[in-house]
């Protein structure tokens, strides 16, 4: 039987979108092609994520139903490199014989499987061993062939650097536009103030005059403008108008109506004529100005991801053969030496090989202190060797790094949308044309009532030009990717924009106790010897077993028979019964069994001591019972002590309206013992790892909206089954990845200040949606003429434009409040 082909994702990047109503018609487009299975669409990040059949589409023809959409498109940095391949950038060839030259240098080195060179791409894919050759030779030899090395693909660096262009782009275009909007504008105002005005800048004696000095002034405005005439027809075009569509219907009405008065002037037809001509070069003049000040906006909410980019330093100190030179970080690979010294970033993931420092891992765990690190320890990319000289084995480079995962999570975030969007979205694709509708209405509303044609004009252009699409598109991608940027800041990763919008809704959190409550770390703090035994002996015996797992407890064990150089004996026939313990055949002769109270009924049936593991439970300690041929020898306890932030953390947990519980393996008595010094009334003891997905569960079918907190591979199942999963950094991989949010510092009073998070980006965004919703609402009818017709003002197109410059800004403005976000 086939299997079906699995999904692929691709990233790309959108330019043009300017409205929701961008984001609905590119969504719309692309999400009918047959084998797209998910498309999401995020304004502020202008970037598109699709989940397709590679079977039924490909990346061309979603670009092309993008382009078909009146959008340009550029693929995103989201593909995931292939396996010992790389395409290299190559400058300076000018003919086939450049590239049988650089083909030829490629195919001499030793691993390199094959070489082709593209000259009308300039670019050389090469497939090699990594093993036997570098990323760095492969560079190496292209240069020594006398060509230049480019770069092979759009870098974050290279992207802010774009972006930042285009900003300067856009602020050359305001300022000229301002200087030819200034002396109309200035025109006009002294007009309707009543300032005096030198008799050849007055419109009732010389109209013609003035209107051909209004035509002179307005044309290089609308030129400069003229990205919203394109853009705006192109969306007309091809079937979805958005905001620039309503801009260039309006100005262009108004545009074309004084000209056509102008030239009835001209020709004698008329004494004068009614001008809109600095109303166009208001409404173009603010519409650049909001462009280019939302723009400003969305560079700011940005930071924090630029931050975490920035963390990646550019170059790396590379030991070979003893020397130290340095190397571009994208040739780093792993098992490099790397040097870090003394206030440098490290430049990958990896494990410290010899010296001993500080590190300040601040920027990507939220910890304020610099932690100790030495031989053995594991260092992180892009945190600050603050005082010793470090050498390091590189583990993880490039898209593997823990930075790059972060960055990515992140963006990944970024992208989604929240459900309480999906409201602006459906609004948003019906939006523009109801507007051109309304528009249309009252103009021919007020024709039929009598009004002239210059004020039907007005109230045609004002109604186009106040409605803000944009405010509506933005309102909840702009929260979410300043907040999710300044959680990550805090070490607080938000995995998707639906967890973002569940954490707020919760009102349980279940809490495993080892590694999340606790240390992580349990200590042998006593050990109970019966039947005459010594305590080396059972520590020898019970190390002896403990050799084959990895089960906190029986490291524990472990270490301290190291430390009283106890002997460890061969082991065979090892079994571990998950929540109970252990047996093993020691010394190929005796049974010797090891784990709880269960664990001993159910083996050879050995009575424990009550008493005892009633006094050890009391006190926290978790006791481990030995027997030997069916023989009890003793018990031991271990304790795994509460971090120092659990208690404050759970009572703000608390404080905050969560009902707290704990879910443990551990005895009962042991975990309420551990329970009372946090402050956890509800305790679930004694739970195997398959079963905490059932607590889970049954919580949930209660009518509960679960947070599952865990740090290991048996919490996964319950993560997953949780409403929210959260794991603890410290934890396994496998957690990490089950979760919808990871707190990199493993602190648990990171669990209250990522709901106090979730609570305020969902607290902006549904400001920013009233705000939305709300302008737009009382807007439109004003611009319309409602309230002139009882008797109020009349809402004239430059002040609309003011209006709609300021809606979209303050958006954004407002999402940018969450950069302070401290609790």
């Amino acid at each position: 039987m086939e299997t079906e082909p699995p999904a692929l994702e691709a990233a790309f990047e959108i330019e043009g979108m300017t409205c929701a109503a961008c984001v609905r018609r590119l969504e719309n487009r692309v999400g009918r092609l047959a084998g797209v299975e998910e498309i999401q669409v995020n304004l502020a990040t202008e970037r598109m994520s699709v989940r397709y059949r590679a079977d039924a589409i490909d990346e061309g023809k979603i670009v092309g139903a993008v382009e078909k959409a009146g959008f340009r498109t550029r693929p995103g940095e989201e593909e995931e490199a292939k396996s010992r391949s790389a395409t290299l950038k190559v400058e300076g060839m000018t003919c086939a014989a450049c590239a049988r030259r650089v083909e030829g240098a490629l195919q001499s080195l030793e691993g390199v499987g094959d070489a082709t060179v593209n000259l009308g791409t300039e670019e050389a894919l090469v497939e090699y061993d990594s093993r036997r050759v570098r990323l760095r030779d492969l560079r190496g030899a292209i240069v020594e062939a006398g060509y230049q090395l480019g770069a092979s693909e759009e870098t974050g660096e290279d992207r802010r650097a774009r972006k930042g262009a285009e900003i300067r782009a856009q602020k050359q275009s305001l300022l000229v536009a301002a200087l030819f909007w200034a002396p109309l504008f200035a025109i006009e105002m002294g007009g309707m103030a009543g300032l005096p005005l030198p008799d050849f800048l007055s419109f009732e004696l010389h109209p013609l005059r003035l209107g051909w000095l209004h035509l002179l002034l307005v044309l290089p405005v609308v030129w400069i403008g003229r990205r919203i005439y394109v853009d705006g027809t192109r969306a007309l075009w091809h079937g979805g108008p958005n905001m620039f569509s309503l801009i260039s219907i309006g100005t262009t009405a108004a545009f074309l109506f004084s000209s056509w008065g102008l030239g009835r002037v001209a020709l004698g037809a008329a004494a004068t004529f009614h001008t809109y001509f600095p109303a166009v070069s208001t409404i173009v003049t603010l519409m650049l100005l909001g462009r280019y000040l939302e723009a400003m906006a969305r560079n700011r909410a940005g930071e924090a991801m630029r931050a975490l980019l920035d963390l990646q330093p550019r170059t790396a100190s590379l030991l070979v053969d003893g020397e130290q030179r340095p190397v571009p970080i994208e040739e780093v690979e792993v098992g490099d030496l790397l040097r870090v010294r003394p206030g440098e970033r490290v430049p990958a993931d990896g494990e410290v090989v010899e010296g001993r420092s500080a590190v300040d891992e601040s920027m990507l765990t939220g910890e304020s202190l610099p932690i100790a690190k030495g031989a053995g320890d594991r260092l992180i990319g892009g945190s600050i060797n603050r005082e010793g000289l470090l050498t390091l084995r590189a583990t993880r480079v490039g898209r593997d790094t823990v930075l790059a995962q972060i960055v990515k999570l992140v963006e990944k975030a970024q992208q989604g949308k929240a459900a309480v969007s999906r409201l602006a979205d459906v609004v948003a694709g019906y939006f523009v044309p109801a507007v051109i509708g309304i528009a249309a209405v009252a103009a021919v509303a007020w024709l039929l009532a009598g009004a002239g044609a210059a004020f039907v004009v007005q109230i045609f252009v004002a109604v186009l030009i106040i409605a803000c699409p944009c405010s509506l598109g933005l309102a909840t991608p702009a929260a979410i990717m300043v907040g999710t940027g300044r959680g990550a800041q805090l070490g607080i990763l938000i995995k998707s924009a639906e967890a973002l919008e569940e954490i707020h809704r919760l009102d349980t959190l279940i809490l495993d106790k080892t590694g999340t409550i606790t240390r992580g770390r349990p200590e042998v703090v006593e050990i109970v010897a019966l039947d005459q035994s010594s305590e080396t002996d059972i520590l020898s015996w019970a190390a002896s077993v403990e050799q084959g797992s990895e089960h906190p407890l029986a490291l524990a064990v472990l270490r301290r028979a190291r430390e009283a150089k106890a002997a460890l004996r061969p082991l065979s026939g090892f079994e571990a019964v998950p929540g109970h313990g252990a047996r093993a055949r020691v010394d190929n002769t005796w049974e010797v069994v090891v784990g709880n109270r269960r664990m001993m009924a159910e083996g050879p049936g050995i009575e424990v001591d009550e008493e005892q593991a009633a006094r050890l439970a009391d006190q926290g300690r978790s006791p481990v019972w030995v027997a030997v041929d069916g023989r009890l020898l003793g018990l031991i306890g271990v304790a795994d002590a509460p971090r120092e932030t659990s208690a404050a953390a759970i009572r703000q947990l608390r404080a905050d309206g969560l009902h707290v519980a704990m879910v443990t393996g551990d005895a009962r008595r042991t975990a309420e013992a551990i329970a009372r010094q946090v402050g956890i009334d509800d305790v679930r003891a004694e739970v195997l790892p398959a079963d905490k997905a059932k607590v889970v569960r049954v919580l949930q079918e209660g009518g509960r909206r679960v947070a599952m907190v865990g740090d290991g591979v048996n919490d996964a199942p319950a993560l997953v089954q949780a409403n929210v999963g959260i794991a603890i950094g410290a934890g396994t991989d496998v957690a990490m990845e089950a979760a919808d949010l990871v707190l990199m510092n493993s602190r648990l009073s990171d669990v209250a200040r990522a709901l106090r998070l979730s609570r305020a980006m969902m607290r902006t965004i549904k400001q920013n949606l009233f705000w939305a919703f709300f302008y737009n609402s009382v807007g439109l009818p004003v611009a319309a003429g409602v309230l002139y017709a009882f008797g109020g003002p009349l809402l004239s197109p430059m002040i609309a434009s003011l209006a709609m410059a300021f809606s979209s800004v303050s958006v954004v403005a407002n999402a940018l409040r969450l950069k302070r976000f401290e609790k």
